[in-house]
């Protein structure tokens, strides 16, 4: 038997999850659009254009602090310690960043390894089909006439109606006896 909270005191049910009673900011984003900025800054980073820019800062970097070292525009003194930190920063954000552009293809060479296994087994099996399919025609044709035995039998008919031919007109002309001879040369 359920018991039925009164409309006065609750109005929810103890078999229902509770709602929030407040509002929840939570930091949400796109897993794909996040995964598609990862690959391009992968891709970049990859790059002998970034290697080129990377090396033109720190030269830049350093040659500015060295050169005016005893100035205030010296922004960074020699052990260089902030373009350190920079570097140390960028490789922090870098690492994760290839890892999971890694991941995303890892992912892709997998969906599509299944789908060529997917194609590679219905190519086998069609394959097979007209196998069999080939071997059912083979059979089929092989219990056909040839073109030479067809050739054989036309000319057997052709010289025993040549023959009969004979026959009737020796039979027509009335010559009995020559048509005894008529049937000895016929085959039996």
């Amino acid at each position: 038997m359920r018991v039925r909270p009164g409309r006065g005191r609750r109005a929810w049910s103890l078999g229902a999850p509770r709602q929030p009673a407040r509002l929840q900011l939570q930091p949400h984003y796109d897993p794909d659009a996040f995964g598609r900025f990862s690959e391009a800054i992968a891709r970049f980073l990859g790059t002998g254009r970034y290697l080129v820019f990377q090396t033109a800062v720190v030269t830049l970097w350093v040659s500015w602090n060295v050169l005016f070292r005893h100035r205030e525009a010296a922004f960074d003194p020699y052990p260089f310690i902030l373009l350190t930190l920079a570097l140390s920063l960028q490789a922090s954000y870098a690492a994760p960043l290839i890892l999971l552009a890694q991941n995303r293809q890892a992912e892709r060479d997998r969906q599509e390894g299944e789908r060529d296994r997917r194609t590679s087994t219905r190519t086998q099996a069609d394959t097979e089909y007209l196998a069999r399919e080939l071997a059912a025609i083979r059979l089929a044709l092989g219990e056909m006439p040839t073109r030479d035995y067809l050739d054989e039998e036309l000319e057997r008919l052709k010289s025993e109606l040549e023959k009969l031919r004979a026959r009737v007109e020796l039979d027509a002309r009335g010559d009995v006896g020559d048509g005894a001879a008529a049937d000895r040369d016929r085959p039996s």
